[in-house]
């Protein structure tokens, strides 16, 4: 478990104690965190239950012959390119916000199927301590970051190709937002694992952090303006806290105040890159959650982002002020329906509860409780990057 400290504590301590942990996670709401677990326990035991009757499936269990890469490359093609109907045979095209249902998606389902099972371990771990759970566990982290038969090489340069113009992007780098809840489950579990494991998964996350850091398609991403820089970010921070990695952490949070927020959001709290795809809402929540899930990762004691404004008053409190309305009340939503999947959301965002927690409010609290908490539609669940909150509390 995590330790968490109140500022009295800290004012009585030596200076080398009180940069220790003012750089440690803050403190959760207790009544918020405590609520969140008695609506979730049921589901979370459930699905513990079944994760701990899975088989353990990687990258390596299949491959497409449109890959550029080998067996231990992970590759997916992008969601918005088609055949060209004039040309059936060549490049395909693009049509924003459809999905062809044609492309090849094993991988990513592979790795959402990876993050549901090590989720559903650490939280239940999380709120039962049995040590079963973590045995599991390990199993599947060794599979898919240690063993040389199984493992997933860590880069993503041939994911969301596209037919006849790429053999990888760098937009592909978003589909391993779901290996977060594998990296918080490990911190959450890390105390009851072996050495060895351990070693072996953290040298996986830190070589991948690397890459996102330094390749050009880490780079590409990195300078991108819109959800795709967020959720680059959020990634990157998630991964450098189960690596240690201060230097990255205080980077990313520097990145959040000077450059994420300021040049993603709106005078109003809207986001309007995401405001002017043609699915608006369902961007714009899952923009809004991953910020909230950078808040939830990289605040301290002394560098709280839940409180940050910039000079000219944009904050995450103000972008949940701004599309809060529309979650409670969809038919409030000032845009046309999003071109696909629009009966689909809300679903139990994130940001509601982590918003919750750090602020104390209990509106945003009670719509999450009564919103979806285990959604079946493949593009809800694949953008929906925190799916098991209380491992992040």
């Amino acid at each position: 478990m995590k330790k968490v400290f109140s500022l009295m504590t800290i004012a009585i301590l030596s200076v080398s104690q009180t940069a220790f942990l003012l750089k440690q996670p803050l403190a959760q709401n207790a009544a918020i965190e405590k609520a969140a677990e008695k609506v979730l326990k049921k589901q979370i035991l459930a699905e513990a239950a079944w994760a701990m009757e899975q088989e353990t499936i990687t990258v390596t269990a299949a491959f497409c012959t449109r890959s550029a890469g080998g067996k231990h490359d992970f590759f997916s093609e992008a969601d918005y390119f088609w055949p060209d109907p004039e040309n059936p045979n060549g490049p395909y095209i693009n049509r924003d916000g459809m999905t062809n249902p044609d492309n090849f998606v094993e991988h990513r389902k592979a790795m959402i199927r990876f993050s549901k099972i090590i989720g559903a371990l650490a939280s239940a771990y999380k709120i039962t301590g049995d040590e079963k759970y973590v045995k599991q566990a390990v199993i599947h982290l060794k599979t898919w970051f240690i063993s040389a038969e199984t493992l997933m090489n860590p880069n993503l340069l041939y994911a969301q190709a596209v037919k006849g113009r790429f053999t990888g992007r760098n937009y592909g780098i978003i589909d391993s937002i779901h290996l977060m809840e594998v990296a918080q489950g490990v911190i959450i579990m890390e105390s009851a694992m072996d050495a060895e494991t351990i070693a072996g998964v953290k040298k996986w996350f830190a070589e991948y952090t690397d890459w996102l850091i330094t390749s050009k398609p880490g780079i590409e991403e990195k300078l991108t303006k819109n959800n795709h820089s967020t959720c680059w970010a959020m990634q990157v921070a998630s991964f450098a806290k189960l690596c240690n990695n201060e230097a990255v952490l205080d980077s990313m949070r520097m990145r959040y105040k000077m450059v994420l927020l300021p040049n993603q959001m709106g005078a109003d709290g809207s986001f309007p890159l995401e405001m002017s795809r043609t699915k608006p809402y369902g961007y714009a929540i899952f923009n809004l959650d991953a910020m909230a899930t950078l808040c939830q990762i990289l605040s301290t004691p002394d560098d709280n982002l839940w409180n940050f404004e910039t000079p000219d008053g944009k904050s995450i409190k103000k972008g949940i002020d701004y599309l809060y309305p529309f979650i409670a009340d969809k038919s409030k939503w000032p845009l046309k329906p999003d071109v696909m999947y629009w009966d689909n959301w809300p679903v139990a965002q994130p940001f509601l509860l982590f918003g919750a927690n750090a602020y104390d409010e209990k509106a945003w609290f009670l719509t999450w409780n009564k919103l979806d908490h285990n959604p079946q539609v493949e593009e809800v669940i694949r953008n929906l990057p925190v799916r098991h909150p209380l491992i992040w509390m």
